[in-house]
């Protein structure tokens, strides 16, 4: 059996990895699990906003990755004429400290193991959780995979969406498909005719095509990531993984209905890298009462707990929240019982989803507006609605003032 007094972690990717740096920041000892035999150079690009980048940067990690990506601060929104309708800030450096970063996931992954291996956070690969077996007020003990038992003072799911440790407080719940699958592919820059000036990120919308989102990828922009979603019906995992690996399938995908779309997009669809291409069928979790056992020793957060929806940007980023507001609680909250405090933590957390969830719809229906009636001929017609929008809570959190908020009602309630 193995015995330790260490946060174990299930789970070594984004959230998992951040929280064993946030941990150790606090002075926690954690010991990260992860059931793949080692880590993977897989998966595509991600979008990180300021919100995130202050985070990495608390961990000393945002300077290991800023050189890895590639920065922007706007993202236009055009008709599939050309229009220009809309924009989005995706960071501001002046105004939010950081622009947006547009990096690939094994990247950040990468250095966020690099940066634990330098504080000798261990990192245990081939170790798949089965189930929680026991809790206590003091401890939690589980089974591996291979039958071997593990215990340790707290345990954490950050095992993705298809989370075992959530079927510990959920024991029946499944993820549900939304009817949405997206394809992204990278594409050569050099090999696209980008106009002189026209602006990139890039999400190009049409009333009877859909849409599709370019945005540079790499330090240099020398990679476009070419991106559309579709309705579609419900596969099973073995269904999900042929489609990710019909190359065929996936160029197809994105090619119907470019002819109807700017020379940017029919000469990105041309040009598309077989090799570099990602499937994602929208799973989501529904919203959870609880993220926490009572007494406080098993907790899930990320995928694991909830899902942010793509038209928000916040999918990652809100990852990392979890993870850092997480153990900057645990750092405050009495070892001994910390049940009470982290479920403040929990509902603090899902005040803020709830708003970006609310957020992502207003984004949505402010677009659709910039449709109106062409009194000639009687179509939708796309009018400019670009206007300016606060951020701030969005971009800029105070972090450990919410943790101290969350504190304080705790010590107040006197629980």
């Amino acid at each position: 059996m193995t015995v330790t007094d260490e946060v174990a972690i299930i789970g070594a990717g984004l959230c998992g990895l951040t929280l064993a740096l946030a941990l150790h920041q606090q002075s926690i000892p954690c010991i990260v699990y992860e059931g793949r035999s080692a880590s993977e150079d897989i998966g595509g690009a991600i979008i990180l906003s300021p919100n995130a980048l202050r985070i990495l940067d608390e961990l000393h990690i945002y300077p290991r990755i800023r050189h890895l990506g590639h920065e922007s601060e706007t993202v236009l929104f055009r008709t599939e004429d050309d229009q220009l309708v809309d924009s989005y800030e995706i960071g501001n450096e002046e105004k939010y400290g950081y622009k947006g970063l547009r990096i690939y996931r094994y990247a950040l992954i990468n250095e966020l193991l690099a940066a634990l291996a330098e504080r000798h956070i261990p990192v245990h690969y081939g170790k798949k959780f089965a189930r929680i077996r026991s809790e206590s007020e003091r401890d939690v003990s589980w089974e591996w995979a291979d039958g071997s038992i593990g215990r340790a003072s707290s345990l954490v799911g950050c095992d993705g969406i298809y989370s075992r440790v959530r079927a510990y407080l959920y024991p029946e719940l499944k993820p549900q498909f939304i009817g949405i699958v997206a394809v992204a592919a990278a594409v050569p820059t050099s090999r696209v005719n980008v106009p002189e000036g026209y602006g990139l990120p890039v999400t190009i919308m049409s009333q009877a095509h859909g849409g599709y989102i370019i945005a540079p990828q790499l330090p240099d922009a020398s990679e476009l990531m070419l991106g559309r979603q579709r309705r579609w019906g419900e596969l099973d995992r073995e269904g999900w993984e042929a489609l990710a690996a019909d190359a065929g399938w996936c160029i197809d995908f994105l090619s119907q209905g470019a002819e109807h779309f700017p020379p940017i997009i029919r000469s990105s669809v041309a040009n598309i890298q077989r090799n570099k291409i990602n499937v994602w069928p929208f799973y989501v979790v529904p919203r959870l009462d609880r993220w926490v056992s009572d007494s406080g020793r098993v907790a899930i957060m990320g995928d694991a707990a909830h899902a942010i929806p793509p038209s928000s940007g916040q999918g990652a980023n809100q990852v990392l929240e979890d993870s850092y507001t997480y153990a900057l609680l645990r750092g405050q909250c009495t070892p001994d019982s910390p049940g009470n405090a982290l479920r403040r933590w929990k509902d603090g957390r899902q005040e803020r989803i709830d708003r970006l969830l609310r957020f992502a719809e207003e984004m949505n229906r402010r677009r659709m507006t910039g449709c109106v009636a062409d009194g000639s001929k009687g179509e939708p017609v796309m009018t400019k609605i670009t206007e300016y929008l606060d951020l701030d809570w969005v971009f800029k959190p105070d972090y450990r003032a919410m943790v101290h908020d969350w504190v304080q009602v705790n010590l107040s309630s006197g629980e």
